[in-house]
C-alpha cells in the first residue's frame, strides 16, 4: 500500500510538469520574440519612426507582449492548481476578457496596418490628404483600444456570462448559451472577428494585385521622368516582392491562427455540440497569432529579406555553372509609400 501510495505522488507531479510544458513554452517564445521586435524598433532610424506603419507595429508587438504577460501565468497557474478560475469567478471573468480583448484587438491591428499600406499604395492622394503619420496612426491605437474595451466589457456588465472550460484552464464566454442576450453577444464577437480577418486578406491581395499591376505598367509603358508614374519607379521588385511576401504570410498567418476560434464560436453556438478538445486547440492556435506576429512584421525586414533574395541569386548561378554577379551598391535608396508624390523620397525604408 505505502509503494503504491509513494508511486501515485510521484506520478502526479510528472504528469502535471508534462502538461504545463506548452503553456510554459508557449509563454517564453511569445514574450522573448515580443521583446526582440520591440528591441529591434527601438533601434530604428528616426525616418522608419515617424512613419505610421512602424508605430502600428510597436503597437502590434506590444499588444501581444501585454496579453502574452497577462493571460498565460494565469493559465499556468491552473496546472499547479486546477480550481483556480473554478473556484474565483471573478478572476474567470477578467481572464475572459484577457481572451476576449487581445484576440479582437490584435486582429483590429493588424486590420489597421493592411488598412494602412492599401492607402499608401493604392490611393496616395487620399493618404496625402488625410495626413496619415505616426501621430494618426497612434490615435488610431487609442481608438482601437477603447472600442474593444468597451466591446469586451459587455459580458462583465451582463451581456454575456463567462464559464470556466472543461479543461479548467481558461476561461471564456458561454458560447453555448440558450438566452438569447448571451447567444446575440456570441454570434457579434464571432461575426467582428470574421469581418476583420475577411478586411486583412482582401486588402492584402488588393495591395498585391495593385503592386502587380505597377510592375506590368512599368515594363511595358516607357513614361517622362516628371509623371506620377515615374515616381513609383522607386519600388523596385526586390520591394515589391518583400511586401508581397509580408503580405501573403500575414495572410496565411492570421487566417490559420484566428479561423479555428470564430469557427467554435459558431458551431458551440448553433449546434451546442460539446467538444472541449476542439475548444482547447483553437484556443492554443489563437494563442499562436501572438507569437507569430512579431517574426513577420520585425524580423522580415527590407535587410534581411535582401540577405536572403542575394543568397538565393548566389546559389541559383552557383548551380547553373555561372560566376555569380556581385551586388552593387547603389546610392539610391528603397523607400516604402508615405503618401508624398510630389517628393523624390517617398518610400521608408522598412
Amino acid at each position: 500500500m505505502n509503494d503504491t501510495r509513494n508511486s501515485s505522488t510521484h506520478t502526479l507531479p510528472d504528469k502535471t510538469a508534462e502538461a504545463m510544458a506548452v503553456p510554459v513554452l508557449m509563454f517564453a517564445v511569445g514574450v522573448i520574440g515580443n521583446i526582440i521586435a520591440i528591441a529591434a524598433l527601438s533601434g530604428s532610424k528616426q525616418e522608419r519612426k515617424s512613419s505610421a506603419f512602424f508605430a502600428l507595429v510597436c503597437g502590434l508587438a506590444v499588444t501581444d507582449l501585454l496579453g502574452t504577460c497577462l493571460a498565460s501565468p494565469i493559465t499556468i497557474a491552473t496546472y499547479l492548481n486546477e480550481n483556480v478560475l473554478y473556484d474565483n469567478t471573478d478572476l474567470c471573468e477578467f481572464h475572459s476578457f484577457l481572451l476576449l480583448f487581445f484576440g479582437v484587438a490584435g486582429l483590429s491591428i493588424i486590420c489597421a496596418m493592411s488598412a494602412e499600406r492599401y492607402l499608401a499604395i493604392c490611393c496616395p492622394y487620399t493618404y496625402q490628404r488625410w495626413g496619415i503619420d505616426q501621430h494618426f496612426a497612434r490615435k488610431c491605437l487609442f481608438c482601437i483600444y477603447l472600442s474593444n474595451i468597451a466591446f469586451c466589457c459587455l459580458p462583465v456588465m451582463g451581456m454575456a456570462g463567462s464559464i470556466c472550460q472543461p479543461s479548467k484552464t481558461w476561461c471564456f464566454i458561454n458560447w453555448r448559451a440558450d438566452k438569447t442576450l448571451p447567444a446575440t453577444y456570441s454570434f457579434l464577437y464571432a461575426s467582428v472577428s470574421f469581418l476583420l480577418i475577411l478586411m486583412t486578406i482582401v486588402l492584402n491581395f488588393a495591395v498585391c494585385g495593385t503592386l502587380l499591376i505597377m510592375r506590368r505598367r512599368k515594363i511595358q509603358s516607357p513614361v517622362t521622368r516628371g509623371s506620377t508614374r515615374a515616381r513609383w519607379k522607386a519600388l523596385s521588385s526586390g520591394v515589391e516582392a518583400q511586401m508581397m511576401t509580408v503580405f501573403m504570410v500575414t495572410s496565411v498567418v492570421v487566417l490559420g491562427c484566428s479561423a479555428p476560434l470564430v469557427v467554435r464560436v459558431f458551431s458551440n453556438q448553433i449546434t451546442w455540440a460539446e467538444n472541449s478538445h476542439a475548444d482547447l486547440m483553437a484556443i492554443r492556435i489563437a494563442s499562436v497569432n501572438a507569437i507569430l506576429d512579431p517574426w513577420i512584421y520585425i524580423l522580415l525586414r527590407r535587410t534581411l529579406f535582401r540577405k536572403i533574395q542575394r543568397f538565393s541569386k548566389v546559389f541559383y548561378s552557383s548551380r547553373k555553372g555561372k560566376a555569380p554577379m556581385l551586388p552593387v551598391k547603389s546610392s539610391q535608396r528603397t523607400f516604402h509609400y508615405q503618401g508624398d508624390i510630389t517628393n523624390t523620397h517617398v518610400f521608408t525604408p522598412l
